[in-house]
């Protein structure tokens, strides 16, 4: 049996879920619901039975770290289906929503005909008193919406509450898996900020190379694990971010790019260009931009971004698996000044 899970404007057996770790009701959950798990009563906060959460310990840190941008053609998943209650928590979460429902007199006549219809398939339909007889052989699964996801595309996931037997994973679209949790894990990726050293020092100068470089020590991979064990589930997923380019953006057309692509691959060590030393001044280096013209008493707004491989691990799953290369970056301003002794 399938409803639409938001019609007339509330929503049917679904639960959002906040970046914390925690997950809020739907519309349609009313406070004082009874929570597995160890869930707080009374509160509005939703069953710790179907939290994933997240281990952020090894993630990027300071205060100039920030979320990567994936690709338009990507995103994290916007909604999937897990484990969520026992059949006396469904029995009740149905009947608080259904005392809404009937005794609400906005409630068009067919939405409230669709949620009994609904209620009574779990009662006497296909099933009998919420499967009261399997209580602890299994559960009772629904939809988990991403916050950050479009309405459209939440709507995938429009499924009213299905029973599945502990240690069995439906085969069903959208189901929860390590996949799933890697790109959720992806999106709380945050890497260090782009901030490069410049030299030599000081004000850039027309026509000489400025050398640009990140120390190896600060740029180095980051992860995120995302976890979920509940209804004889236990799996994770692991998203790394590796620092694999930077590309330099100078702010101006007036500018000539050390490599000519703009884009410095990383070393070896994790660094990435090569820091300036005395007597290079004239020397092309690795990682930079040459100004061929001045600023004019201002600052050109270089911009440089790293570009990070991202890849993930996870239960079952043999080897690393790629997703999609994200991108972080930020601008600097530089100031360019003329030499008189240089010939324009």
């Amino acid at each position: 049996m399938r409803l639409k899970p938001r019609a007339y404007g509330f929503v049917i057996g679904a639960t959002v879920l906040t970046l914390a770790g925690t997950a809020v009701p739907a519309v349609a959950d009313l406070p004082g619901e009874t929570f597995p798990g160890g869930g707080q009563k009374g509160d509005d906060v939703y069953a710790q039975v179907e939290v994933i959460t997240f281990d952020t310990s090894k993630n990027g840190r300071g205060p100039s770290a920030g979320a990567v941008s994936a690709p338009v053609d990507w995103s994290p998943p916007p909604c999937w289906y897990a484990p969520k209650w026992s059949p006396s928590e469904l029995r009740d979460y149905y009947q608080r929503n259904y005392e809404a429902i009937v005794h609400d007199p906005g409630m068009p006549p067919d939405a409230r005909n669709e949620w009994n219809e609904e209620r009574h398939n779990y009662i006497d339909g296909d099933y009998k008193d919420f499967n009261e007889e399997k209580k602890g052989e299994g559960m009772w699964w629904g939809a988990v919406y991403n916050p950050n996801a479009s309405l459209d595309d939440q709507l995938k996931c429009d499924r009213v509450p299905f029973w599945a037997d502990n240690g069995e994973t439906p085969e069903v679209e959208n189901i929860i898996t390590p996949e799933i949790l890697a790109g959720l894990a992806y999106e709380q990726i945050k890497v260090p900020g782009t901030e490069v050293s410049l030299a030599p020092g000081g004000k850039s100068k027309v026509n000489l190379p400025t050398w640009a470089w990140l120390d190896g020590g600060e740029f180095k991979p980051v992860s995120v694990t995302a976890s979920l064990a509940v209804g004889g589930l236990d799996m994770s997923a692991t998203t790394t971010a590796t620092p694999k380019s930077l590309r330099i953006e100078p702010g101006t057309k007036d500018a000539r790019l050390h490599p000519a692509s703009g884009e410095c691959t990383i070393n070896g060590d994790g660094s990435i260009g090569e820091p300036y030393a005395k007597g290079k001044a004239e020397q092309e280096p690795p990682c930079g931009v040459t100004y061929l013209r001045s600023s004019g008493g201002g600052a050109y707004a270089m911009e440089a971004t790293v570009t990070w491989e991202i890849s993930w691990t996870g239960t079952g799953v043999a080897g690393p698996q790629a997703l999609p290369d994200g991108t972080f970056g930020n601008e600097q301003a530089v100031e360019v000044e003329e030499i008189q002794s240089v010939n324009r």
